[in-house]
């Protein structure tokens, strides 16, 4: 139990959860970071796949761009600029009208800036989690989080029952941490005791979320009909969103490539027929399918694909707020935070301000142990 004294374990590498270790290891803090996936980013993460003739693709294949007006948020955009992580993507979108086959309400110039990661969106949490003082473990589940009363720490245990370590502070930015659905997606138990927790379990019990899915398209040719690179779509109960993925700054421009956002409603239907555990190749097939149908309805001489991928956002988008005062959730006498967009607004500006929240909170106290 020696060496414990200024340990904190981040649990997850979104951007909410990176930018919390990256701020606690530069007050001096040091961080181990757990993620279940392979790599850091969350809805940021960047896909990669290998077509059949050996050709590689990346797509963002969750948050397209990001903006932001916050002095603090916008002060950490300056800094990654300045480190080449973060460039401005210039495009104006607009929506596409599916009754009328016509773009509407195509943006004015200057009116909101769009951010995105160089060469891609995972760019900022792959760095943030490499930054001296953060250990970062991918790969690694956390299965259990116990507070130890007579050591006045935490135990962590992985989804197998291994040994992670104690540490003096927690911070999770992955909801599920108080959520049933944990059980549903893994079939174990929740990690922490929640009765021992109850104003965050309060707050924290089935944050109500939407779903949607991604769908991957590469073309050998540009689509010419098509002159916005981003819009939403009006009068479709399939698609929401498509972005000119391969149109961002650093991109490879060897084809031409799209990522579709299916509408809430679609994946809740398609979810409920599936249920909540990894679709299968062949459901995420059929997804891949009916979305691209729809993308062809348009009438906007969509050629086909020779790539074609969807992948499934479960619960990652919060439908609500839950600590918009505080920005994230705070445990003073176990150290415990929450923090992630759930907590501020649904989007990367309100990750990042929770993350800095959560740091501040738990800078705060260890600094005086």
């Amino acid at each position: 139990m020696a060496n414990v004294a200024a340990k904190v374990a981040v649990i997850g590498s979104g951007i909410s959860g990176a930018v919390c270790a990256s701020t606690l290891a530069k007050n001096g803090i040091s961080v181990t970071l757990f993620e279940s996936g392979r790599g850091p980013g969350g809805r940021m993460s960047q896909r990669r796949e290998m077509t059949e003739d050996g050709r590689e693709l990346h797509f963002d294949h969750g948050v397209p761009y990001f903006s932001a007006k916050n002095p603090d948020v916008l002060k950490l955009i300056c800094e990654w600029q300045s480190k080449g992580l973060v460039a401005e993507w210039k495009e104006k979108f607009a929506t596409f009208d599916c009754d009328s086959k016509q773009f509407l309400d195509i943006e004015q110039e200057g009116l909101e800036k769009k951010y995105v990661g160089v060469p891609g969106m995972n760019s900022i949490c792959k760095s943030l989690c490499q930054e001296p003082g953060v250990q970062s473990r991918f790969g690694v589940g956390v299965g259990r989080l116990e507070w130890l009363d007579n050591e006045d720490s935490w135990s962590l245990m992985g989804l197998n029952g291994e040994s992670l370590g104690y540490f003096k502070g927690v911070v999770t930015s992955d909801k599920s941490t108080f959520s049933q659905r944990f059980t549903n997606v893994t079939g174990k138990p929740v990690p922490i005791d929640m009765e021992k927790f109850p104003e965050i379990l309060l707050k924290m019990t089935e944050i109500p979320v939407n779903p949607w899915f991604a769908l991957m398209l590469a073309f050998e040719e540009p689509l010419t009909e098509i002159p916005i690179r981003g819009f939403s779509f009006k009068s479709s109960k399939v698609l929401h969103r498509a972005f000119c993925d391969s149109s961002k700054p650093g991109r490879s421009r060897n084809s031409e490539r799209w990522v579709l956002h299916s509408t809430a409603e679609y994946a809740q239907d398609v979810i409920a027929q599936t249920g909540l555990q990894k679709p299968s190749s062949a459901a995420l097939t059929k997804v891949a399918e009916e979305l691209f149908q729809e993308f062809q309805s348009t009438k906007l001489s969509i050629s086909q694909a020779f790539f074609k991928k969807a992948h499934r956002w479960g619960s990652a988008f919060p439908a609500i707020s839950v600590a918009e005062n505080e920005k994230c959730l705070w445990d003073a006498k176990k150290r415990l935070a929450v923090c992630g967009d759930f907590c501020v607004s649904p989007n990367v500006e309100g990750a990042i301000i929770s993350g800095l929240a959560a740091a501040a909170k738990c800078s705060e106290v260890l600094c005086r142990l």
